[in-house]
């Protein structure tokens, strides 16, 4: 009897045992559970707005931030620039011509706390607040314009955006159009007009081309006529010059060879000249002629051959 009793009360022991174990085991479950949802991991890009009995606390990270699970709960905010599509939206402009519109909204939140507690919806209310911006925008700007100022437009468009979303702690960064399509009508003016305007373009340009050419044409024969005169003045010039020099280079020759024939006369007597006159008549003798023209001045030259005559003679009868 004994002995049962101790294998019971062994038994109960072995019993309670297992039961603190199991219990211990749980317990350190729990604590492990509680531990790892009381630390959380904040990246640099994010921020938690921690609400504590639904009172706001506010924003906490980046980093290791601790909580208590039971009483705290966090809502994870990107701090990222994230972008919103806006759709095709129909808007009529000041002259009455229906456009379709879709643009984009680049936006990042700059105030964790207030774009959780200030919207609900940030995405509904950005698209609606867009839509009516972009409709109120466009009605006070003609087709034309509305076309061609597509900056302005993105510029008013943000700074509205802008305005109301700031208190939302939300920054709308930057607008951007993607595509205005006109009605089809109006696109077709549209093409017949570019269509008129490069074909006014081409005429003009070909007329200025045209212009231009003969301009340059003008200026070359122009130029090449002055070029020529020039050229024809030089070479009068020159042909001048030379002339000039020649005819001073002739009258040189002259006037030495007038010299050298006075100074070469100086020196003729009266005998170089009865030779000279000798030698004519010689010269004169052997020519075809029968006929023959003695100067006034033969008589003297006669004279003055005879005494040359008669002075060889004297000279030759008084050598020995």
């Amino acid at each position: 009897m004994k002995l049962l009793l101790n294998s019971i009360i062994l038994q109960a022991s072995d019993v309670t045992l297992y039961v603190e174990i199991f219990f211990t085991i749980i317990l350190l479950i729990i604590f492990l559970a509680v531990l790892a949802s009381s630390i959380k991991v904040i990246r640099e890009y994010e921020r938690m707005v921690q609400f504590r009995l639904g009172r706001l606390m506010g924003a906490k990270g980046p980093g290791v931030v601790i909580i208590l699970p039971v009483i705290n709960r966090l809502v994870k905010v990107d701090l990222r620039e994230r972008y919103l599509e806006v759709p095709h939206q129909t808007a009529i402009t000041r002259d009455n011509a229906p456009v379709d519109i879709d643009f984009l909204i680049y936006y990042k939140v700059v105030d964790a706390s207030q774009s959780i507690v200030q919207v609900q919806n940030f995405t509904g209310a950005s698209v609606g607040l867009a839509t009516t911006t972009l409709r109120a925008v466009v009605g006070d700007i003609p087709l034309d314009e509305l076309l061609s100022k597509r900056e302005q437009i993105n510029t008013i468009l943000r700074t509205r955006l802008d305005e109301v979303t700031e208190r939302w702690g939300i920054k709308v960064t930057n607008v951007e159009i993607r595509e205005i399509r006109p009605p089809k009508d109006v696109q077709d003016a549209m093409v017949k007009q570019m269509t008129a305007e490069r074909s006014r373009r081409a005429l003009v340009t070909e007329s200025d081309g045209i212009r231009e050419s003969s301009v340059l044409k003008a200026e070359g024969a122009k130029n090449a006529a002055i070029l020529q005169a020039e050229g024809d003045k030089q070479s009068a010039i020159l042909r001048a010059e030379g002339s000039k020099q020649s005819q001073v280079l002739t009258a040189d020759g002259y006037a030495q060879a007038l010299g050298l024939i006075f100074g070469a006369a100086k020196n003729i007597d009266s005998r170089t000249m009865a030779l000279q006159y000798l030698d004519m008549l010689k010269t004169l003798g052997t020519s075809p002629s029968t006929k023959y023209v003695l100067p006034m001045e033969f008589t003297s030259m006669i004279s003055q051959l005879r005494g040359f005559l008669q002075d060889s003679s004297k000279d030759q009868d008084q050598k020995p």
